[in-house]
């Protein structure tokens, strides 16, 4: 039966969840600062296995950032990706202001299900490109990849 699970994400379900989809690993020093500076998260659960995570940042009023949408693969098409979106709303529904902003980077392929949650692709009229661009501490540059 599968549960969901709020502000109990830790740097291990995270780093596994991830690892399971072959994404960047990261420390898991780096993880724990991260998610204590992390508005909100869920953790989908089967039983005592978590099976999907995601996570807000930003402000907690005005702008709002959705990370780490994650389905273990096993578990991918079955509504995991609903069930994380739909906690994700329920909390901005409750903190947000009038016209706040939320965004999100999608993994190419995944725009479309996001469509359905009322984003937009950019760039669309009036709106520029999204941008991202990964810090290298210590390097002289900071690169796209």
């Amino acid at each position: 039966m599968l549960r969901i699970v709020e502000q109990a994400l830790t740097p291990e379900i995270y780093c596994a969840i991830r690892d399971k989809v072959g994404f960047q690993p990261y420390a898991p020093e780096d993880v724990a600062a991260a998610l204590e500076k992390t508005l909100y998260t869920v953790v989908i659960m089967d039983g005592d296995e978590p099976v999907g995570i995601a996570r807000i940042v930003g402000d907690g009023r005005i702008v709002f950032f959705i990370k780490d949408v994650v389905v273990d693969p096993a578990y991918q098409g079955r509504g995991i990706g609903r069930l994380l979106m739909d906690a994700i709303f329920r909390y901005i529904d409750t903190a947000a202001c009038d016209n706040a902003y939320v965004g999100l980077m999608a993994t190419p392929g995944t725009e479309g299900f996001y469509e359905q949650f009322g984003f937009i692709r950019r760039p669309a009229p009036g709106l520029g490109h999204g941008m991202v661009c990964f810090v290298h501490p210590g390097r002289s540059s900071h690169t796209a990849l």
